[in-house]
């Protein structure tokens, strides 16, 4: 832990949701010392800096970065636009906060890592579940040794489609916002956590698109990995179940299999269902699209956490304070790396290689190779 705490000067790039929930725990935190904001939408940014009563507000990321009162960067903008306010916040020398992915261009985002690791950044990415009781109870388990050495693991997710509508209406850039480098990045993460110091060597998967083809994207993707020791690992996700599926976002399951014993994960949040007369909103909602009403909900299957009382509670709100903690007070917190993150990106986008190609991919794949395939 420091002993020499120095209050945070902390900029948040990005106002829309993730932005908000992140700023109003920033107000509420001791250790952050000036807030600055920044979104090129100036009504959703003013909005945010009025309730949170920023000290500093501005639609230009340069000229908030370039601020002598910013430390610490939180980069919250849409998926395709990380790449170059993160890499300002990395020549500036702030600590940083970006939320997944690094970048959707697989050479941008190798060379945010590269310039993360030259600098020596202290930098994390936003993988929230990491976060929860749960998963930090079996992580718990698995690094002590309680199941002997994992050799077989299952991962699965649902999503309703929602979401991929919400990202694909947002820009035309559509060709890497698939649902393994969109939302399945998520679970592959917690698998892979779970599975420290398994090294990926190979995989093959397969997609369809009957229904979201319309939208510019897949509907499912399933692969299996292979890793260096043997191990093998199946990582499924759709994201195109219908707009009236109960979960706020996603349900997950995941089966560990080691040589000692075995972790059987059920997280589809179908322990605490809602049905109404009052229809639901879903969670994820663009502008100009209007999904059925919603009369049954899967309470708690937000990602985020819930509100009660004006305040969000959950995953996020752990994940948001403990960074503060780590940047203010040189806490040790379980947040993914940006190695990690990187990794994540690569993996997920050799998936979407090898449904594309049709046959198995090995790892690591070359960005470039990736990118000419997946983009062209």
């Amino acid at each position: 832990m420091k002993t020499d705490k120095q209050q945070v000067g902390l900029a948040i790039v990005g106002c829309g949701t993730i932005g908000r929930i992140r700023a109003e725990l920033a107000r509420a935190f001791p250790g952050i010392g000036w807030i600055g904001l920044c979104d090129i939408k100036s009504d959703i940014g003013r909005k945010l800096a009025e309730d949170v009563e920023a000290d500093f507000y501005t639609d230009d990321y340069r000229e908030l970065l370039n601020r002598p009162e910013v430390t610490a960067t939180i980069i919250a903008t849409d998926e395709n636009f990380h790449f170059d306010p993160t890499m300002l916040a990395i020549e500036k020398g702030h600590a940083l906060f970006i939320e997944k992915p690094l970048a959707t261009d697989a050479r941008q985002s190798a060379q945010i890592l590269a310039a993360i690791e030259e600098n020596g950044i202290d930098a994390v990415v936003g993988y929230t579940q990491r976060f929860r009781r749960r998963f930090l109870a079996i992580k718990e388990r698995l690094v002590t040794g309680q199941i002997g050495d994992v050799h077989s693991v299952v991962t699965r997710a649902f999503m309703n489609r929602m979401v991929p509508i919400a990202t694909t209406q947002r820009t035309q850039e559509r060709a890497t916002l698939t649902p393994m480098v969109v939302s399945g990045t998520h679970s592959l993460d917690m698998s892979m956590w779970l599975m420290e110091g398994k090294k990926p060597v190979s995989v093959f998967a397969q997609s369809c698109d009957k229904v979201l083809s319309a939208h510019g994207t897949k509907d499912s993707t399933f692969g299996v990995f292979t890793m260096e020791d043997g191990t093998i690992w199946s990582m499924n996700i759709s994201w195109a179940l219908p707009e009236v599926w109960p979960g706020a976002v996603y349900g997950i399951e995941i089966g560990i299999v080691g040589t000692e014993g075995v972790i059987d994960i059920e997280d589809t949040h179908r322990d605490l269902v809602m049905a109404t007369n009052v229809a639901q909103g879903g969670g994820y909602v663009p502008d100009g699209y209007v999904p059925p009403a919603r009369h049954v909900d899967f309470l708690t299957s937000y990602p985020p956490g819930d509100l009660h009382d004006g305040q969000l509670w959950g995953p996020m709100r752990e994940e948001t304070n403990s960074w503060f903690q780590r940047v203010y007070a040189g806490a040790r917190t379980p947040h993914a790396t940006a190695a990690d993150g990187h990794r994540n990106l690569m993996m997920t986008m050799a998936m979407d290689l090898s449904a594309k190609r049709g046959v198995p991919v090995a790892l690591p794949v070359d960005p470039d190779e990736l990118m000419q395939e997946l983009v062209g």
